[in-house]
């Protein structure tokens, strides 16, 4: 694995409670940013794919979250060819050949 931030994430919910209480969660997760390759103005799709319409553009320099990752077309990269894209966000996907992981595979949990 190959990250330049990590981040602690502490959850929040509501505990159902009459007088709508919220709690914090007991699990602490931490949030791993990868950096997106050197010179690279980055595509967000809205999924998996490069018929997906993009509906941002990340600029050189980014670090993204990876929360999930799928299988989707092919890219070639420069780290090399993969149908693998991060979820980056709720309905952001970006291609795994773009975003430097230290890995070949999956690094994150396959998205639902």
């Amino acid at each position: 694995m190959s990250a330049d931030r990590v981040e602690e994430v502490t959850g929040v919910r509501e505990t159902g409670a009459a007088g709508g209480g919220v709690e914090a969660l007991a699990v602490t997760a931490a949030l791993t940013y990868y950096p997106v390759a050197p010179g690279v103005r980055l595509n967000v799709r809205s999924g998996p794919a490069t018929s997906y319409p993009i509906v941002k553009v990340l600029p050189e320099g980014t670090k993204v979250p990876i929360f999930c990752q799928t299988p989707g077309t092919s890219v070639t990269g420069p780290y090399g060819t993969t149908n693998i894209w991060d979820n980056i966000a709720d309905g952001q996907f970006v291609s795994d050949a773009y975003v430097r992981t230290g890995s070949d595979g999956y690094i994150a949990p396959r998205c639902a």
